[in-house]
């Protein structure tokens, strides 16, 4: 029990820390996203200056009293490109490190780029005055932090940048008093718009948590998925790793026509006996994964390994309208594929294939606690017997009637060895030898 709970604990820790690698990824891909709209509002912000200056140069004498006044916002925009430039930087770095951004860089961050817009605002209160300055478009460019701040799928990120907003924006109105004509003072005024701002930052941040939910249960399932497929693909094959996913915890089958294939090492008990068994596993497992590899290329799978041998399909978990064509050529391809490995080996293995095809019950089957994925019908039964029957003929490949018909053309070379009797059926069928 102690060693259940151990592995247990090994597992949920694993998983664990994949999903905060991939989470923690996720975050600073959004994040690199942000910080290029930063640097690119900041340039288009540039440009647009300078086109106002090129096409209406009285703007910008009645805005910042001459160029002196531009100059300084050139300054801070080109100040806040080149910090922004580095952070991305930076964040590149840690995304090829695997690592995150420490938590304190990011609010130091986040209050140097929400204080551009207030550096903006002071430098313009000083050349067209506190009321025309306050009223003017820069109190707006704190709305582009607090959108973009979404990005950053933390709520107290985006919060913070709309504290910051909203206090440097009613700073600065406090500090200069701003009144209007009649002399009542306008701090209710601006204080509602600080609120506001404070609450758009709020709200931008329960949007980017919500985001972050989605992205963590989205990353959470892949991960699991990646997990499973990796783990249990090392067991039976991933298009059934595959099928089972997609199925979940469900059970029975549907009726589909298969290609079922056996395949068994003649004479690799006795072959065993004078062997090691690491020489007996070395060996196995080089032919197999020969064996499988053929299967992979021409569309089969193995369903599961019976000791020296195992069970493929043609069709199934895959729907595939040639399965008997497909299991016919891998078979002759693992006939000449042993050929090469006997040539080279000390120890020469001839294996036995039977395919028959036909009907068969597909899917997850088992018990309420244990399920796997299988086939089971007749045609299953009868793949076996003719794999057997290599035995009596001395061959290596048997086919039955049906996959002889479904070659057509490309079966001409199957040798017919008539009507046969097979362990279990009453009657005779028609079995077909190709080399």
């Amino acid at each position: 029990m102690v060693r259940f709970a151990s592995r247990r604990t090994r597992h949920h820790a694993v998983l664990s820390e994949d999903f905060e690698r991939e989470l923690t990824r996720e975050v600073l891909r959004t994040e690199l996203l942000r910080v290029r709209a930063l640097i690119m509002t900041g340039c288009i912000m540039m440009v647009l200056l300078t086109a106002i200056y090129l096409i209406d140069p009285s703007v910008v004498n009645r805005v910042w009293r001459g160029t002196e006044g531009l100059v300084e916002v050139y300054g801070l925009l080109g100040g806040f490109i080149l910090f922004e430039v580095w952070v991305h930087t930076q964040i590149r770095k840690n995304l090829r490190l695997d690592r995150d951004v420490p938590v304190i860089r990011r609010y130091i961050g986040t209050l140097i780029e929400t204080s551009v817009p207030t550096l903006i605002l002071i430098l313009q209160t000083r050349t067209m005055g506190p009321s025309q300055a306050l009223g003017f478009a820069v109190p707006l460019m704190y709305f582009i932090f607090i959108i973009l701040s979404t990005l950053r799928l933390d709520f107290w990120l985006s919060a913070f940048t709309g504290f910051v907003a909203a206090a440097g924006l009613l700073s600065v109105a406090l500090y200069y008093n701003s009144a209007d004509e009649a002399g009542d003072p306008l701090i209710y005024f601006h204080a509602v718009r600080s609120v506001v701002i404070l609450i758009c930052g709020v709200l931008a941040g329960s949007v980017g948590a919500q985001l972050r939910r989605q992205f963590a249960a989205s990353i959470a399932a892949a991960t699991a998925r990646d997990r499973v497929t990796n783990l249990f693909g090392q067991h039976v094959s991933p298009q059934v790793v595959e099928q089972l996913i997609a199925a979940g915890a469900g059970g029975g089958g549907d009726v589909r026509r298969v290609a079922v294939m056996f395949v068994d090492f003649r004479g690799f008990t006795a072959g065993a006996q004078s062997r090691t068994p690491q020489e007996v596993v070395d060996r196995l497992d080089g032919a197999f994964a020969v064996l499988v590899d053929i299967l992979d290329r021409q569309g089969g799978i193995v369903n599961k390994f019976l000791g020296d041998g195992f069970l493929a399909l043609f069709g199934a978990p895959l729907e595939a309208s040639d399965a008997a064509q497909r299991a016919v050529a891998a078979g002759r391809e693992m006939l000449r594929a042993m050929d090469r490995i006997n040539a080279q080996t000390s120890w020469p293995l001839r294996i036995g294939i039977g395919i028959h095809f036909g009907e068969v019950v597909a899917g997850n089957i088992g018990s309420p606690r244990r399920k796997e994925y299988t086939v089971i019908g007749d045609t299953v039964n009868f793949a076996s017997r003719l794999e057997a029957l290599n035995k009596e003929f001395g061959s290596q490949l048997l086919i039955s009637a049906t996959v002889r018909e479904a070659l057509g053309e490309a079966g001409s070379d199957a040798v017919a060895l008539g009507e046969v009797a097979v362990r279990g059926y009453e009657r005779k069928v028609a079995v077909f030898q190709l080399g």
